[in-house]
């Protein structure tokens, strides 16, 4: 039963799934509301230019029938006249195929944006396939898409029909009118009939548009297998991914261990921590760590700092101060500058004692470690993974301890 729920396409498309099927050319899309949109358009370009279309409309008119006996029988005055009325006409209506040219254009933009996707124009042979035409035709989407038809046809039917037949007087008053005033009155009429249609079509794209939306997320729907498929391919394998930070936390242990030799000193706790320092006077502004660790790391770092000769100071307040206040390769806070001094003036009081002799200097014990700077201990689980990580022979990238 789990298998079959994780096969299921119960999850909301990812935003990665929305970007790939929008490159893809896959944008909701209504047709209703292009249709609305554009005679909305018409119907507000007539309305408000009714008087200006009447004027081209009546000198269109006019200069068709008004000639003299004579310009009757020219044989080149049809052609003439007929691109004559033609300009005019195109005048007239100008403005109304522009209002419909920018409503077609930002129609679309009203759901899914303008997307142009080379992978729309391929040619898709599998459509020509008569068995798959009928299975649409058959689906739960054919009789929905025919009863939207219907109700389109419908509601638009009878908007107009009641439209017209409620002014079916004036209509009929239109032959009674002078040219100039029926045509006015034709005008407003057809804007009038236009405007009841637009609204019916706006009830039509006002059930249409949420129907389009959920159908064009259903059709994305993931299931939850696929979706944990995509966070692995585009997070990466979280087991991978632990694995990959392990190995990067493992060679950087390593490469850690190398800098010990090079310290000045080891501060321990004496077994739990370990921390080396550096300090090259007139190179840094103040002494940096180098390496440090607890328990299996810090057992590692006491070796290598005695077999290369690197002081050991016992100072465990310090030791823990340093471990949970300084990274790797940063200098130390103020706040330990003078237990810090102490230590390295131990250890060049030291180092003159071993070249020239003398009496040997004693290890600072009372050293200045602000309380709030000693965190206390670390706990087994961070302890065990570093060890685990430091340690680990499967991890060794070339980089030996």
């Amino acid at each position: 039963m789990a298998e079959e729920s994780d096969l299921e396409k119960t999850e909301s498309a990812t935003p990665r799934r929305l970007q790939k099927a929008r490159e893809e050319g896959q944008i909701v899309r209504s047709r209703e509301l292009s249709t609305f949109a554009l005679l909305a358009a018409g119907f507000f370009g007539v309305w408000g230019m009714s008087g200006s279309i009447g004027e081209h409309l009546q000198a269109m008119l006019r200069a068709a029938f008004t000639f003299d006996h004579a310009s009757a029988f020219e044989t080149h005055r049809m052609m003439a006249g007929a691109g004559a009325a033609s300009r005019e006409g195109l005048y007239a209506l100008l403005p109304i195929l522009a209002f419909t040219g920018a409503a077609a254009l930002l129609a679309p933009m009203a759901l899914g944006g303008w997307q142009l996707s080379a992978k729309g124009l391929e040619p898709k042979f599998d459509r020509l396939n008569p068995i798959a035409g009928l299975g649409k035709i058959f689906s739960i989407n054919g009789p929905i898409q025919l009863g939207m038809s219907l109700a389109k046809t419908l509601v638009v039917g009878v908007i107009g029909g009641t439209a017209i037949w409620n002014r079916r007087e004036e209509i009929l008053a239109l032959a009674a009118q002078p040219l100039h005033i029926a045509l006015a009155n034709t005008v407003h009429l057809i804007a009038v009939c236009c405007g009841m249609t637009v609204a019916g079509m706006f009830v039509v794209a006002a059930l249409d548009v949420p129907y389009q939306l959920w159908q064009f997320h259903k059709k994305l729907r993931m299931s939850k297998e696929e979706v944990k498929r995509e966070h692995r391919e585009s997070e990466g394998d979280p087991h991978v991914k632990g694995r990959i930070r392990q190995q990067q936390r493992a060679i950087a242990r390593r490469r850690m261990m190398t800098q010990v030799p090079k310290a000045d000193v080891v501060v321990t706790n004496p077994t739990h921590f370990a921390v080396a320092l550096q300090y090259t006077d007139g190179e840094m502004r103040a002494p940096k760590v180098v390496a440090k660790g607890v328990n299996l790391v810090a057992a590692r770092i006491r070796e290598l700092a005695a077999e290369n000769n690197v002081p050991l100071l016992e100072a465990p307040p310090l030791a823990r101060a340093l471990y949970h206040n300084v990274e790797l390769n940063r200098e130390i806070p103020g706040q330990l500058y003078g237990a810090v001094a102490e230590v390295l003036a131990w250890v060049y009081q030291l180092r003159r004692f071993k070249t020239e002799g003398g009496v040997k200097p004693v290890a600072p014990t009372e050293l200045d470690v602000p309380a709030e700077l000693d965190k206390g201990g670390v706990s087994d689980e961070e302890a065990d993974q570093e060890a685990a990580d430091t340690l680990n022979p499967a991890n060794d990238d070339g980089v030996s301890a």
